[in-house]
C-alpha cells in the first residue's frame, strides 16, 4: 500500500510550522510536499530591520531544505486546484508547469498587500511584505538622502528627504521608527542644507498608533516616534498620490518621493478560486482547521477564517502569532485524519505582543505586563530569537555589530521599482525582465481572473525614463523607452527590439524584451508600453488590450481579428476560460527577431500620459481583487 500524499501550499508561518510538525508526527509514514515560490521561510517581524540596514537579508530567511530534511520542496506558485481530481497545478520560477497529486491538502498561502481605491496609490506606493520590497526601500531611502545632499534646489531637497508611511499598525510603526534612525545616521555623513533634516510621516485613520495594543503601549510607541521627529498624524490618510507628492484627507499636500504602504493585508486570492464558503476573503474552516464537506482539505494562517473559541462569533485575527499556532494544530489534525494521534480544536491564549522601535526602545506586554524602554527592548529581542526557527546566532551577531559599529549606507540597486509593484500577488518574489509575471491569481470560482487594465511602464513592464536616482529605461535589462520620447532612442535600434515580421494577425512577438508592435499591425501600441514576461490570463485566447496599454502575454492561436464596433483599436473577443481553477497558461520564452527594420512603428504615446514619478512607473491600475479583509501581520 502506498503512503498517503500530503501537499502544503505556502511556507509562511502557518505552512512552515505545519510541515515541520507533520514531518515529526508521521515519521516517514507519509510523503510530504511543500510548494512555495522561494526556498526559504521569511521571518517577517524582523523585516523592518533589514530595510534599516541592521540585519542582512539572509538573517531573516531560513532555508527550507536545510531545516525540513524529510519534506520534499517544490519551487513554484499554485495557480489552480482541482479538488475533485485531488491535484494542485503550479507554475515554476522559470515558467514551467507541473501538477502535484494529493490525499491531504493544506492551504497556507498567506496574504498579500491590501489595496484601497485611492487614485495613484497602485502606481506610486510600495508595500512591505517581502524581502524584495525591504531591499528596494533600503536602496531607495539611501538614494533619496544622497540625492538630497547634492541637490541645489531647496524644495527638491525637502521633497527627497520626506518619507510618508501609511498605516500605523505593527509594520508601519516599526518601519517609521527604524527609518527615522537610519536616515538620521545617514545625514551625519552627508551634510545637507542648513536647517534641513529627514522628515518621516506616519498616517492612519485610526485614533491612535497601534490601536490593536493596550493604550499604554500605544502611548509609549507614539512618544518614541515623536522624540525621533516622526510627524504622527492620526485620523488622516492619503486622498491621492502623484509622482511628486501626496494629497492628504485634511486637504494638505506633502511633496515627497517615497510612499510606503503598510495599511494591512488581504488573504491570497488563490482561495477565492475554489468556490467554497468565504468570510471576508478567507476560507471558512471549523475549529479543527478543516473545510466543512471536504475532509481532505485543511486551511490555516491568513487564508483561513478560524473560529475564535474564546470569543464566540469572531475569527482569529491575521497575525503571525496566530498563523504559527495554526500550523501546529493543523499538522496534528492532518496526522489524525491518517490515523496518527487525535484531533484537537484550535484554542489560543494571548501571550502578549512586542514592537521593536529601534535601538534600546520597544513596547511590549508579555503575559499582559506592559513594559517600555530598555527592558522592553531586551524582552522583544529575546522573544524574536526564541521564535526564529534558525539563524539565531547570526541575528544576535548582527545586533551586536550594529551596537558597536556604524551602519553601512550603500545602495546596491539590485531591486528596481518596477520589480516590486504594490498590486503583486507574490510580494516575496521580485519581477524580472523576460520571466514569468506573477500577477494576481484567480478571483472567482470559474478560475478566470478579472480584467486588469494597465498603462505603459506599469510595474512588471518597463521602468519609466529619468526616474530620480535611477537609470533611464533604455539602460535597464530588457527595457527601452517609447519612440519619440524626449531623449529616448527609437526602439528599433535596441537589441532585441525588432518586431516579428509578417506575424499572423499583426500581433507582436510574445515575451519579446522591449519589443515594438508587429509589422503592419493596425493601430498598434508604442514600443515602451509592453509588459515583460506576462502570463496569459487563465484560458483566454483573445488578443490583449490596446490603446497604449501593455499587453499580457497570450498563447498564439492563429490570426485574431479585431472586434467589430469595439470603439477601442486592436481589441478582440475573449474566449471563456477552461481547465483548472485559476490556471494561467505560460507564454513561450525567448525573444523573436525579424529579418529587417520595422516599417510602421505606430503612433506616439498618448498625449495624456502622466509624467514618470520617482522610481515609480506611472499609469492607473484597476485593483485585481474584488474584496479585501482587514489585518496586519
Amino acid at each position: 500500500m502506498s503512503r498517503p500524499r500530503i501537499v502544503i501550499v505556502g511556507a509562511g508561518f502557518a505552512g512552515y510550522r505545519t510541515a515541520r510538525t507533520l514531518s515529526r508526527l508521521t515519521r516517514h509514514q507519509a510523503d510530504i510536499t511543500l510548494l512555495n515560490p522561494t526556498d526559504y521561510f521569511l521571518y517577517l517581524p524582523l523585516l523592518p530591520q533589514v530595510a534599516a540596514g541592521i540585519l542582512e537579508p539572509r538573517r531573516v530567511s531560513v532555508s527550507l531544505s536545510g531545516t525540513l530534511p524529510h519534506v520534499r520542496l517544490v519551487l513554484g506558485e499554485a495557480d489552480g486546484i482541482d479538488l475533485d481530481g485531488h491535484t494542485v497545478h503550479y507554475t515554476g520560477p522559470e515558467g514551467e508547469e507541473g501538477t502535484l497529486p494529493f490525499d491531504r491538502l493544506v492551504l497556507a498561502a498567506g496574504s498579500v498587500n491590501k489595496l484601497l481605491p485611492i487614485p495613484g496609490v497602485a502606481e506610486h506606493a510600495h508595500g512591505f511584505r517581502g524581502l524584495p520590497e525591504a531591499l528596494y526601500l533600503r536602496d531607495h531611502v539611501t538614494r533619496q538622502v544622497e540625492l538630497a545632499a547634492a541637490a541645489d534646489d531647496r524644495a527638491e531637497c525637502a521633497a527627497r528627504c520626506t518619507f510618508v508611511v501609511v498605516g500605523a499598525g505593527y509594520t508601519g510603526t516599526e518601519v517609521a521608527a527604524h527609518g527615522a534612525m537610519y536616515t538620521d545616521a545617514q545625514v551625519r555623513k552627508h551634510p545637507m542644507r542648513t536647517g534641513m533634516r529627514p522628515r518621516w510621516m506616519l498616517l492612519d485613520v485610526a485614533p491612535r498608533v497601534m490601536p490593536e495594543m493596550d493604550e499604554r503601549l500605544s502611548r509609549t510607541a507614539e512618544r518614541v516616534l515623536r522624540q525621533r521627529g516622526v510627524d504622527v498624524r492620526m485620523g488622516t490618510s492619503v486622498k491621492e498620490a502623484t509622482h511628486d507628492g501626496v494629497v492628504l484627507t485634511d486637504g494638505s499636500t506633502v511633496d515627497t518621493r517615497t510612499l510606503v504602504w503598510c495599511v494591512g493585508v488581504r488573504p491570497d486570492p488563490l482561495v477565492e478560486s475554489l468556490g467554497l464558503p468565504m468570510e471576508r476573503g478567507r476560507l471558512l474552516v471549523d475549529p479543527h482547521l478543516q473545510v466543512p464537506g471536504r475532509p481532505e482539505l485543511f486551511a490555516c494562517g491568513d487564508v483561513a477564517a478560524v473560529p475564535d473559541l474564546n470569543q464566540p462569533g469572531q475569527y482569529t485575527p491575521m497575525t503571525a502569532q496566530h498563523a504559527w499556532r495554526h500550523g501546529k494544530v493543523c499538522a496534528q489534525n492532518v496526522a489524525a485524519s491518517l490515523g496518527i494521534g487525535e484531533r484537537r480544536a484550535y484554542r489560543h491564549r494571548d501571550m502578549g505582543f512586542v514592537v521593536d522601535l529601534g535601538g534600546a526602545k520597544a513596547a511590549a506586554n508579555p503575559l499582559g505586563l506592559p513594559m517600555s524602554g530598555p527592558a522592553a527592548g531586551a524582552v522583544t529581542r529575546g522573544y524574536h530569537l526564541a521564535a526564529m526557527p534558525g539563524n539565531r546566532v547570526r541575528v544576535a551577531a548582527d545586533w551586536l555589530l550594529d551596537a558597536v559599529l556604524p551602519r553601512q549606507a550603500v545602495q546596491l540597486g539590485l531591486v528596481r521599482s518596477w520589480s516590486v509593484p504594490l498590486e503583486s500577488s507574490s510580494p516575496e518574489v521580485a519581477r524580472v525582465p523576460g520571466g514569468p509575471e506573477r500577477h494576481g491569481r484567480a478571483a472567482g470560482p470559474t478560475g478566470q481572473r478579472p480584467d486588469v487594465e494597465e498603462t505603459g511602464n506599469q510595474p512588471g513592464g518597463e521602468p519609466a525614463r529619468n526616474q530620480p536616482g535611477g537609470e533611464p529605461a533604455k539602460t535597464q535589462p530588457g527595457g527601452e523607452p517609447a519612440r519619440n520620447q524626449p531623449g529616448g532612442e527609437s526602439a528599433k535600434t535596441q537589441p532585441g527590439g525588432e518586431p516579428a515580421k509578417n506575424q499572423p494577425g499583426g500581433e507582436p512577438a510574445k515575451e519579446q524584451p522591449g519589443a515594438e508592435h508587429a509589422k503592419n499591425q493596425p493601430r498598434g501600441e508604442p514600443a515602451g508600453s509592453r509588459s515583460h514576461g506576462g502570463r496569459a490570463k487563465g484560458g483566454q485566447s483573445g488578443s490583449p488590450r490596446a490603446s497604449g496599454k501593455p499587453r499580457r502575454a497570450v498563447e498564439a492561436a492563429g490570426p485574431r481579428p479585431a472586434r467589430e464596433g469595439s470603439g477601442k483599436p486592436g481589441r478582440a473577443p475573449r474566449a471563456s476560460g477552461a481547465g483548472y481553477a485559476g490556471k494561467r497558461p505560460t507564454a513561450p520564452s525567448g525573444p523573436s527577431r525579424s529579418a529587417g527594420p520595422p516599417t510602421d512603428p505606430g503612433p506616439e504615446p498618448p498625449a495624456n500620459q502622466p509624467p514618470p514619478g520617482p522610481d515609480i512607473a506611472p499609469g492607473p491600475v484597476k485593483r485585481t481583487d474584488r474584496r479585501a479583509a482587514e489585518g496586519d501581520s
